[in-house]
């Protein structure tokens, strides 16, 4: 039966209203009783409902609870997103890659701007933007399952972020070097990183306290700073050889 709907569903194109097309279908007696909305409307409403679900239930969740918790027909839902793969990708991509912000690039390329000052106003925005509750817990969930946002999203942070945090780092020990990271670079950087994930794993898996004075807007910019500034003197005291590379003027700080 199912597959007889999905091949009935995707033969409608897309850009047709979708409501407009069920309209003369037969409702059941217990059937949500759907408001009339545009294609887009329609859209924004699946996807909003989607993370939503994802966040709760995890990825195996089946989209039949998913279209009757949103308040949709399952016939609909396949309408928008003909597979489950589908949805999850534009949930990655509104939910990820979508809160990555341009700006942040060009702060932390910024050479005029001290390196622990860049670092504590990057973290301070992408802790309090990013890190929701919907980000974390489905960050975790796919984790757990088939790994397909975790690996796309780390990989993203592989081009965007980590080379940047590792040449400001450098540059903050007044080293100027293209060398690939070793290894004790990277591990001590993801402890600045994870440290600020375990901040939110904290408040939206384990429902624990933040110790922070702004908790309930975001996270105080002092906590966000205190970790950098610990970060920044750890790698000083950690590469006190500037780990082979050369030695240019002492970083601003």
């Amino acid at each position: 039966m199912v597959r007889i709907i999905d091949r009935s569903v995707n033969s409608v194109r897309i850009q047709t209203n979708p409501d407009t097309v069920q309209e003369d279908e037969p409702t059941a007696p217990d059937a949500p009783v759907r408001r009339r909305m545009g294609v887009v409307e329609r859209e924004r409403q699946i996807l909003d409902g989607a993370i939503q679900f994802f966040s709760v239930h995890g990825f195996n969740g089946q989209l039949r609870d998913l279209a009757k918790s949103i308040g949709v027909t399952h016939a609909l839902l396949y309408h928008y997103f003909p597979t489950k793969q589908a949805l999850v990708d534009r949930v990655y991509l509104e939910v990820f890659e979508g809160r990555w912000r341009a700006e942040w690039d060009a702060l932390l390329d910024n050479p005029e701007m001290p390196v622990e000052d860049k670092l504590t106003a990057f973290y301070w925005e992408y802790v309090t933007i990013t890190l929701t509750q919907e980000f974390v817990r489905i960050l975790v969930f796919s984790g757990l399952t088939d790994h397909t946002i975790t690996d796309r999203f780390f990989a993203m942070l592989r081009v965007r972020l980590f080379p940047r945090l590792i040449r400001e780092t450098r540059r903050f020990r007044g080293v100027v070097s293209r060398a690939k990271p070793s290894e004790r670079e990277m591990e001590l950087l993801m402890g600045l990183h994870g440290g600020f994930f375990y901040i939110t794993m904290r408040r939206w898996i384990y429902a624990q306290d933040v110790y922070s004075e702004s908790a309930h807007e975001g996270y105080d910019e002092q906590l966000v700073r205190d970790r950098v500034r610990a970060y920044l003197n750890a790698s000083r005291e950690q590469f006190s050889d500037a780990t082979g590379a050369a030695r240019k003027r002492p970083a601003r700080r």
